[in-house]
């Protein structure tokens, strides 16, 4: 072997020898302190994008967010069921009554198409108060499930006493509820829906004009467009809310 050629394996030895001793320390050095890391990867990305918060505002009374209040009622399955079985879920509340030959039907018929496209989320429900529970008893209630499709294990169908749904229902969200003899069934209450967050929290959108809906109309279907008066459906925009504050 030549000289020549001794002295190039010598040369490229030696620039090794300088590259292990310049960056070598440095590239431990970023590794020991947590610098190199796949920040870009997709998990990382969904995670992020799912724990942050929506545009979905917090409906406020007094300038206090408005929370669900503690409640206990039986459920259609004979349970007690209380506000903190809805803790970490997103779900959305209704006042009905099993006779009610209006609104109820419609109601329930959108609820159940809102459950089939969330079916499989386990942190998902429906909260349903009957405002005549002196006629539906939890075995009203089931049959009125079963006749409905109510599948998903969060939906509870609930009654109990009288004065503190109705208190629930006209102090504790504003959702008016009432006897009155010459309604149609005996009842009047709102078709109206609440959408409460895994904090249970009442939120909503905002209006074209910026201000909270704070409730989402629940008798004209996503099939009917807009109900007699021209006003659009808005269970189409209560199913997109119900995803962002699953995302949330």
């Amino acid at each position: 072997m030549s000289k020549k050629t001794n002295y190039s394996y010598i040369g490229i030895a030696f620039i090794i020898l300088v590259f292990g001793i310049i960056f070598i320390p440095k590239i431990v050095d970023r590794i020991s302190n947590s610098d190199v890391i796949r920040n870009e990867s997709r998990s990382d990305f969904a995670d992020d994008r799912d724990t942050r918060q929506s545009d979905l505002v917090f409906i406020e009374i007094n300038g206090k967010p408005k929370k669900v209040p503690a409640f206990s009622f039986i459920n259609q399955n004979g349970e007690t069921i209380t506000n903190t079985d809805y803790s970490g879920k997103v779900y959305v509340i209704e006042f009905f009554f099993t006779t009610c030959p209006t609104i109820c039907p419609r109601m329930n018929a959108n609820l159940i198409q809102i459950q089939n496209t969330f079916d499989g989320f386990e942190d998902f429900g429906v909260a349903s108060f009957t405002i005549n529970p002196d006629y539906d008893t939890p075995e009203i209630l089931k049959k009125y499930a079963e006749q409905y499709g109510v599948t998903n294990p969060n939906w509870h169908l609930m009654t109990g006493n009288k004065d503190a749904i109705y208190k629930l229902a006209n102090e504790g969200f504003n959702l008016y509820t009432a006897e009155e003899v010459g309604a149609a069934g005996g009842f009047e209450h709102s078709g109206n829906f609440a959408l409460i967050d895994k904090n249970g929290f009442i939120r909503s959108r905002k209006d074209d004009f910026g201000n909270p809906i704070i409730y989402y109309r629940g008798i004209t279907s996503e099939e009917e467009k807009e109900d007699e008066d021209g006003a659009p459906e808005e269970i189409s925009a209560l199913k997109a809310d119900i995803k962002k504050l699953l995302n949330e």
